[in-house]
């Protein structure tokens, strides 16, 4: 039986919060971009599938491409160019790492580094570290991604067709004739700083089959397609968005430290939590952390999405945002109540195929041929103001005043950090100036939210 690690969500509904949720333009003129990153500094790197990454600077996108291996890729519905991460320490040894279908169709995992004498350009010629066989020309996954353990994860789909014929994604078998198709429906991690053998790369010691010879790369399994996977920057929990077959699409969440290797995320004796094929053993299967059906959203295919993580939007602190290939909206997930709600449908006719955060925690979405900024329409970190109110200092370094000219009826005063969790919370009063002591606070980004009449308001506030 697939083990329930917390709520499952099925259906859809709408809550106030997220008709706020709007899109800024960044920049057009992208060709067909599936995937938004960052190499630590205030750059934008734009995957295209056609075989160029592009660089965003300053709202503008750089002529010259960042690279190019279009020459090496087959661009063909689900093929192309799909993935890119940047090293941890990408700063000091310039190491990039993508994931392409070559011209025969396979997945291939190439590392990159970039020119000594241009931070905007990329020397041409890169290392493969695996090429792995592709029976059909779709689900190829394509995300790749370094864990807040410095190794570097892959996203590999079940290999293609429809209801996984050959049952790749559960199979632990090595085929002699075809070795590689022992990854399809993984999960993969490899330390790139260390190497194998005659391998580029090495195997970290705590995947499960490390001692297991052709499955040495596999940290987990039962996936169809995880077109899109993050990580959560300030807390190191794994999201992975798991594209559902014909009933439901599913969303994993495997919270940090990433000790539970081994997992299995139940494809194909699981679509979702709905069983789709008998299968003879689902023991440790685990379910999503939420889902939803294609009959209730009319949706056909997730594209998994971010925690928000910025400084910018309290309001979006705590939400998961997605999207679904066939519907032009964003979903929104609580993590913690593991609710969904979806934004309205927004203009135009976009097929949102990734999300992206920037250095500081931003995030954006791409239709394809431009780059949007999600933002929160109804607020910003400036609410005081709405209601009389003001404080200072800011930045503080252990006490603030609150000015309330107005004596205002505050119930609730609290501190939350970026994540959303309580640090502090304050006796309310009426009093023209409200003084909070918030000694002991350690430097960073917060905010301070008061309630009044029922309404609550939030003001970003810097530590130092």
């Amino acid at each position: 039986m697939k083990k329930l690690y917390t709520l499952l969500v099925l259906g859809s509904c709408y809550l106030s919060m997220a008709q706020t949720i709007a899109l800024q333009t960044v920049v057009t003129g992208l060709s067909s971009a599936v995937e938004i990153t960052h190499c630590g500094d205030n750059r934008l790197f734009i995957v295209q599938k056609g075989g160029l990454i592009r660089i965003v600077q300053n709202n503008t996108i750089v002529t010259t491409p960042f690279l190019n291996v279009s020459s090496l890729t087959v661009n063909s519905g689900e093929q192309g160019l799909l993935g890119l991460a940047f090293h941890p320490n990408y700063a000091t040894n310039g190491q990039f790492f993508i994931n392409y279908t070559n011209l025969s169709g396979d997945t291939v995992i190439a590392r990159y580094t970039v020119s000594s004498s241009d931070p905007n350009v990329a020397n041409p010629t890169g290392t493969i570290l695996m090429t792995i066989d592709q029976p059909y020309s779709n689900h190829n996954g394509g995300s790749l991604k370094f864990g807040p353990d410095g190794f570097l994860y892959i996203g590999m789909g079940d290999g293609g067709s429809a209801g996984d014929p050959q049952n790749y994604a559960q199979n632990m078998t090595v085929n002699a004739t075809t070795p590689s198709r022992i990854y399809l429906g993984k999960m993969l991690r490899l330390d790139v700083n260390t190497t194998v053998g005659s391998l580029n790369y090495g195997y970290p010691p705590t995947n499960p089959f490390v001692n297991q010879s052709g499955k040495q790369e596999i940290w987990a399994l039962g996936l169809r397609n995880p077109w899109k996977f993050s990580f959560n920057r300030l807390n190191g929990d794994l999201w992975i968005a798991d594209v559902g077959q014909n009933q439901v699409e599913e969303i994993n969440r495997i919270q940090a430290p990433l000790s539970n290797a081994g997992l299995n995320f139940g494809w194909k004796c699981f679509e979702g939590s709905v069983v789709y094929s008998t299968c003879s053993n689902t023991t440790g299967m685990i379910a999503p952390f939420a889902e939803y059906t294609h009959a209730a959203t009319g949706g056909c295919s997730i594209t998994g999405g971010y925690v928000y993580t910025g400084s910018v939007y309290p309001n979006m602190l705590n939400k998961y945002f997605f999207a679904d290939y066939c519907q032009n909206r964003m979903g929104i997930l609580n993590i913690t109540t593991g609710a969904i709600t979806y934004t309205p449908f927004f203009n135009g006719n976009n097929s949102f195929t990734s999300f992206g955060e920037d250095v500081n925690g931003e995030l954006y979405i791409t239709g394809g041929n431009s780059l949007l900024r999600i933002t929160d329409s109804s607020m910003g970190t400036s609410q005081f103001n709405q209601i009389g109110l003001t404080f200072a200092p800011n930045p503080s370094k252990g006490k603030i005043n609150i000015q309330n000219p107005q004596l205002l009826s505050i119930s609730r005063v609290e501190l939350h950090d970026i994540t959303g969790k309580k640090m502090a919370e304050f006796q309310p009063e009426i009093s023209n100036i409200i003084e909070l002591n918030t000694e002991g606070i350690r430097p960073g980004i917060y905010f301070l939210q008061i309630e009044n009449n029922g309404n609550r308001y939030t003001e970003k506030i810097i530590f130092e």
